[in-house]
This record gives C-alpha cells, sequence and structure tokens, in this order.
C-alpha cells in the first residue's frame, strides 16, 4: 500500500468533476464532500481477486494493474493511484496521481467482517505456520522472528497503526494482518529453504497463497471498519 501511506510522497488528484486540471489532495478531498462523499474505503485486490471492488469493470481493471485503489462512500467516485519518482539525480522524490473514476454503486467484493476476519487469520496463520515448518521454510525459523521483532521495534516507536477512532477489534486485526504479511515476505523473499524439491515448492506456494489473501482481507476490513459500522448504525 505504497500510495496509500506514503507520507513523504506528492499526491494529486486528476479526473475530478469540474476541474480540468490535477489538484493537490487537500483540495481533492473537499472537492469530493461537495460531491457528496462521506467517507473513503481501501480496495487491495489481486489478479483472480478483487478485494473491495464493486466495478464497473474498467475502474476494476486500474485498481488491480495497481493492487490498491479507494471507493468513495456516498458518491459513485473512485481513486486509482499512479506512483512514480520525479525530479533530478539527488532530489528524486516520489509523486502519486491519483486518477479519479466512476464506480459502480455496489457492496465491495469478498470484505469480511471484523470478527471473521480476525478468526480466519488466525487459522490461517496457524496452518500456514505448521506447513512452513514441515518443510522447513526460512520464513517459519529465526529469519521471520527478527523481521517480527524489527516490525514490532517500529510500531512501538509511536507509529499508530490506524487514526483515533477505530474499534479496538480493528487495531488488533490489523496489527496481525501486518504481521502475517512481513512473515510472508520472508518467506518469498529468502528462497526457498529447505524445500528442494518441486513438489515442496510448490506445497510452500500454497500454503502461503490462501493466507496471503487472508491476510489482505483482514487489513481492507480493518481499514474499512469504521464505514461498516457507520452503515450498520453502529456509530
Amino acid at each position: 500500500m505504497l500510495a496509500i501511506v506514503d507520507e513523504d510522497a506528492v499526491h494529486r488528484v486528476e479526473g475530478l468533476p469540474g476541474e480540468s486540471a490535477p489538484v493537490g489532495l487537500t483540495l481533492a478531498l473537499g472537492r469530493l464532500r461537495t460531491l457528496g462523499v462521506t467517507a473513503l474505503r481501501v480496495a487491495l485486490p489481486a489478479p483472480g481477486h478483487p478485494l473491495g471492488l464493486s466495478g464497473p469493470p474498467e475502474f476494476n481493471a486500474r485498481a488491480l494493474e495497481a493492487e490498491e485503489a479507494v471507493v468513495c462512500h456516498g458518491a459513485a467516485f473512485g481513486l486509482v493511484p499512479e506512483v512514480y519518482e520525479a525530479g533530478p539525480d539527488g532530489d528524486v522524490h516520489v509523486e502519486v496521481v491519483w486518477h479519479c473514476l466512476p464506480v459502480r454503486e455496489a457492496p465491495p467484493a469478498d470484505v469480511p467482517s471484523l470478527g471473521e476476519a480476525e478468526r480466519e487469520l488466525a487459522e490461517a496463520l496457524r496452518d500456514a505456520t505448521e506447513v512452513l515448518s514441515r518443510l522447513d521454510v526460512a520464513g517459519s525459523g529465526p529469519v521471520a522472528e527478527a523481521a517480527i521483532d524489527a516490525y514490532r521495534a517500529r510500531a512501538e516507536r509511536g507509529r499508530e497503526v490506524l487514526a483515533p477512532g477505530y474499534p479496538p477489534r480493528a487495531v488488533r486485526v490489523l496489527e496481525l494482518a501486518q504481521r502475517v504479511g512481513v512473515l510472508i515476505s520472508v518467506a518469498y523473499e529468502n528462497g526457498h529453504g529447505g524445500a528442494v524439491s518441486a513438489s515442496e515448492i510448490a506445497a510452500r506456494a500454497e500454503a502461503l497463497r490462501p493466507v496471503e489473501r487472508t491476510a489482505r482481507r483482514a487489513q481492507v476490513a480493518a481499514y474499512n471498519s469504521v464505514v461498516e459500522e457507520r452503515e450498520r448504525g453502529l456509530r
């Protein structure tokens, strides 16, 4: 989720109704508000898994290419980021252009409740850890623990996982999903570990695939929990 969380990037929004050129993020959010947008939902789609999307196909295709998007609540718009580097050598910075596009007003695809996400994530993590340990995969041993310890250290330096106002369960679910993401990244980045045969490598990939999918679902559930609770009339 580089485009969504990178605080150092320069953000602009293009394609907003009433604007002929890209505008800054603050002005864009104000304009969206006047157009009826009351909240924003995160989408983290991947090939074969349009997580958080509602269509139409044109928007889904661009979101799948970016592997992230924001879908407006209250008005039929969505934002898809395009991330690139700009500036001369020695002064390069990241710029993000958010393309505002029409979306279909429909429930987002495959987004679980917080309770479902927490339960599924715990089950998927347990199953994947068992398989990865049996195959002696690098991501299930000391390297993974070191990466998770580094993640904890960053969190303890004061980084807020979610903005104030989110339910405690959302914070808990997102922290666990991010820890699982670290584990998956380490497992992929450190080769095949002890899984030397083709069948063992395939088994490792098969073990990681569903837990990665579950972790993404849990992240979306956590990020969007405020909107979901508002829709249910709980807030």
